[in-house]
């Protein structure tokens, strides 16, 4: 019994960090939420619980760059059921406030003197990480209100299911698409650059008011939820519910999310009665005052037909489950990506198999079990695409299947789309089927020759489903695209893991010099931020293979680079150190900062030293060991306002 809750431990963590940090899915939710239970079953049995579990620990440590703050009181989840008997139960004789669970990122906002002055993320329920800047783009969060006093409250940041799906539709590349508005809204909250974050259509909706000074709200929940409306605040849909009409509250809200825009993975049940609900005190990990309530997802069963193997143009080959068309949420699916052989394995599929499915967030279908688990999957050695040798790669503790040969048209399909999308080259004209045909006929081998087109003109127009008006519009296209931007080459290029933001930090980091990148080694590329080990060294596997070298050369013949142009400053900084410590409100982080002194001859280091000129720290008084040292040593510390004094003036 010890080994299996070790084992579950282990794996649950596992996938909580791939989930919560990584935003990627090492196993379905139904899966997890079955080994949670089975791990909460065995501790009560044996009365063995483990110091790392998931059933004490909150959260996850935050593993981004962005400032840590620890929170005045620690934000723990809250215990949970599937059924309704169990709300009736932990109701009781009690009046409760029965609102949406929404599924995105939860912040606490601070307000002081009518301003917001602090946003900070759940993080691991005791230290979150500061985002204030980026809270201040939310699409409906108000930055001033009317309340005077000191006011704390926690709310549910999101992106709406009709923005996420408009996002999708603008990234061309499958591969990088994301997969659920969770993860979009984790990356895009946690940003940063807050113009990002701007850009993502970000929500907040009010679940929980912490503090509020000087304001008396009869011991009620639901008057605060009134009271913070009045401020302002989208507060989150709620119905007032007692152990009568529960029942029929819970059939609304299952109605509701069908057509429900706003993320949402179940319910919340809390006390009305505020002092009812603090008087019942907390366990290790919950609060007594609420309960979440899980949906119970539709499920169908039906049986496996096949794995389709699909290939992406970075070699990763995705196992797609192929079963008997079922009706979930309204709509007939027949198929559902198994994301990895780490999961094909752990649900031990097999041709044949009964398996139930589902929709994640009755959106994205999903595999929820296999009754039959007869594991008779052949993993195929060779390629579906090109037949050259496949090879099982672990990568983050998921096992996935790659194809290795570098000339595999199937790649060359899927970059080649890449190449030409929106945000890479932008060549209208150019879609996989077209890309395909040019491939198979000989016209493109390598991407330049996309701008070598002209030598097939007649051969072209000849083709079937073109004609010279489609011809003239590609190659109008193509021309246009000549004059464009080291951005968009690297972006285009196709290098694993470097998406276009990524390529817009590595350019801007060597100064737009191609030169410099290509020779950049392994200790300076991890140094720049949001560039780890795995990017790392997919960008030194590209530069260090001769034939992408020789191709990027001859695509650089054909293209006119623009250059960035950097206005002429004063170094005005020249031979002076800079420490940046806190958080910053009038720059989007301490990075900002860092670029700036850069851009005017300084230079920003870690520590405090004897050579350093000033401190940057908007808490002056604080007792941190940097602004100790700083004393010590008789190094001014400065506001960020008194930094931005000594900036030149426009």
């Amino acid at each position: 019994m010890l080994e299996r809750i070790k084992e579950l431990v282990e794996l649950l963590n596992r996938a909580g960090r791939a989930y919560y940090q990584e935003s990627r899915e090492i196993m379905s939710n139904i899966e997890y939420d079955r080994l949670y239970d089975e791990l909460v079953a065995l501790e009560q049995e044996s009365g063995i619980v483990l110091a790392n579990s998931p059933t004490v620990n909150v959260g996850y440590e935050v593993v981004s760059e962005l400032p840590k703050e620890t929170h005045e009181s620690p934000m723990l989840s809250l215990d949970k059921t599937k059924e309704i008997e169990g709300l009736k139960a932990f109701l009781g004789s009690q009046t409760g406030a029965l609102s949406w669970k929404l599924d995105g990122l939860t912040v606490v906002l601070t307000y002081e003197n009518g301003e917001l002055t602090k946003a900070v993320t759940r993080g691991n329920g005791e230290v979150g990480e500061i985002i204030t800047n980026n809270a201040k783009t939310f699409k409906n969060l108000p930055l001033r209100i009317s309340h005077r006093g000191k006011l704390v409250v926690r709310g549910e940041a999101v992106i709406k299911y009709s923005d996420f799906e408009n996002i999708n539709a603008q990234i061309d590349d499958v591969d990088a698409k994301y997969k659920n508005p969770r993860n979009l809204c984790s990356g895009s909250v946690r940003q940063l650059n807050s113009k990002i974050t701007a850009e993502r259509n970000v929500n907040l909706y009010v679940f929980s008011l912490v503090q509020a000074e000087n304001v008396d709200f009869n011991n009620s929940i639901m008057t605060q939820y009134e009271w913070l409306k009045e401020q302002g605040f989208d507060v989150v849909e709620y119905k007032e519910v007692d152990a009568g009409n529960i029942e029929d509250a819970v059939g609304y809200f299952a109605e509701a999310i069908k057509t429900q825009d706003l993320p949402s993975d179940g319910l919340v049940l809390v006390y009305d009665d505020i002092e009812y609900g603090i008087s019942l005190g907390r366990t290790a990990k919950f609060p007594r005052n609420g309960i979440a309530y899980k949906w119970a997802d539709e499920l169908a069963p039906t049986s496996l037909i096949e794995i389709e193997w699909s290939p992406s143009r970075t070699g990763l080959i995705n196992p797609v489950a192929i079963f008997k068309p079922v009706e979930l949420e309204g709509t007939t699916v027949s198929r559902a990506s198994v994301h990895n052989l780490s999961v094909m394995e752990s649900l031990e599929l097999g041709i044949g198999d009964k398996i139930t499915v589902y929709k994640a967030n009755m959106i994205i279908p999903q595999i929820a079990d296999n009754m039959t688990r007869s594991g008779n999957i052949i993993i195929p050695d060779i390629c579906p695409v090109c037949g050259g040798k496949t090879e099982i790669k672990k990568i983050n503790d998921a096992k996935s299947l790659y194809c290795v040969n570098e000339n595999c048209q199937a790649k060359k399909i899927k970059l080649y789309s890449l190449f030409v999308s929106r945000d890479a080259m932008n060549i209208d004209g150019l879609s996989e089927e077209t890309i395909e045909k040019f491939i198979s006929s000989g016209y493109i081998k390598e991407p330049a020759d996309i701008y070598k087109l002209n030598r097939y003109e007649s051969e072209i127009v000849g083709t079937k489903g073109f004609g010279r008006k489609s011809y003239d519009k590609l190659w109008s296209a193509i021309e246009a695209s000549r004059e464009t931007n080291l951005v968009r080459v690297i972006y285009g290029l196709g290098i694993e893991g470097v998406g276009l933001s990524n390529a817009k930090v590595i350019c801007k980091y060597f100064d737009y010099d191609l030169e410099r990148m290509r020779n950049a080694d392994k200790e300076i590329l991890v140094g720049i931020e949001g560039i780890g080990d795995v990017i790392a060294d997919a960008v030194i596997r590209y530069f260090a293979n001769e034939n992408n070298m020789l191709e990027l050369d001859n695509l650089l013949k054909e293209l006119n680079l623009v250059t960035e142009k950097k206005a002429e400053v004063e170094a005005i900084f020249e031979g002076m150190v800079f420490v940046v410590t806190g958080s910053v409100n009038h720059f989007a982080n301490r990075n900002e900062v860092k670029d700036k002194v850069e851009e005017l001859g300084g230079k920003v280091t870690g520590s405090v030293t004897s050579k350093t000129n000033y401190l940057i720290n908007n808490d002056i008084n604080s007792g941190s060991s940097k602004n100790k040292k700083a004393k010590e040593l008789g190094v001014p510390i400065i506001t960020e306002e008194e930094f931005i004094e000594m900036l030149p003036k426009n």
